[in-house]
């Protein structure tokens, strides 16, 4: 991650007073940064601009303002698929009205996202997270355009995603492409989640199912500094780890 204000600090510093200098420069920089919050030449960008720095909510519905006036004209559809993530997020009163005004933001198409994105990179459930929300996005209208499509693929790149990664969210979302999966499909789709083969003990199920329901839990993630979103993305984690055993038990006929 670069620090902008570490690595600016530590130049100044060194063009003063060589090593010594850099050493203090960076760690008023290092301040400056913590302080701002800045973890990108994007943030600072931001900053410089006047513009606040999003939190990872906000960014989400700058993502969702920004495909919503992409082909043009924001129409009833995005306005309730946007509410329907602020409820699926559970957001409070002053939550709802940041990301109200996220989304008027996103809108705009000012924000330079590349550097707010990659920040993610690491953050492998919130980008996820933040791609299906946007693919939900994108057909809302009853269509994903050309022009959101590539716009999704863009931004999932900037996530670390390969584009069929992306284009195979898509599938969830279109009403046209979406299959009708059998009993025998979910029961395979369940024991992949879980990590497991048809032929597992219950035993090993079991133990599949509690290592990954302690991995993801939302109370250890928000012990771990996570946030609203990361929290929320871990409690969506939590209910299809709770399904997909709950379907693997009643098909194995165990306890």
């Amino acid at each position: 991650m670069l620090w902008p204000g570490t690595l600016i600090g530590a130049g100044a510093g060194f063009a003063i007073a060589n090593i010594p200098g850099a050493l203090l420069g960076a760690l008023l920089g290092q301040a400056l940064d913590r302080r701002l919050e800045l973890h990108s030449w994007a943030h600072l960008r931001e900053r410089l601009g006047g513009r606040a720095v999003p939190r990872d909510d906000e960014l989400l519905f700058i993502l969702l303002g920004r495909l919503a006036k992409t082909d043009g004209r924001v129409v009833d559809g995005h306005i309730q698929q946007a509410r329907l993530e602020m409820r699926r997020m559970e957001l409070s009163e002053p939550a709802k009205r940041r990301a109200i005004a996220a989304f008027n933001r996103g809108k705009t198409g000012r924000d330079r996202l590349h550097g707010f994105l990659r920040r993610l990179k690491t953050q492998p459930h919130a980008a996820e997270g933040l791609l299906r929300a946007c693919w939900r996005m994108a057909w809302a209208d009853g269509k994903a355009s050309r022009a959101e499509r590539e716009l999704i693929e863009l931004w999932g790149s900037w996530l670390g995603w390969t584009a069929a990664k992306v284009q195979a969210l898509a599938i969830d979302y279109d009403p046209q492409k979406k299959p009708i999966a059998s009993s025998a499909e979910l029961y395979q789709d369940a024991l992949q989640l879980l990590g497991v083969t048809a032929s597992a003990e219950p035993a090993q199920i079991k133990r599949a199912y509690r290592r990954l329901l302690s991995r993801h839990h939302p109370d250890k993630v928000a012990g771990s500094g996570a946030n609203a979103f990361q929290v929320r993305e871990a409690t969506e984690k939590t209910r299809e780890l709770h399904q997909a055993y709950t379907l693997i038990r009643e098909r194995r006929d165990f306890r």
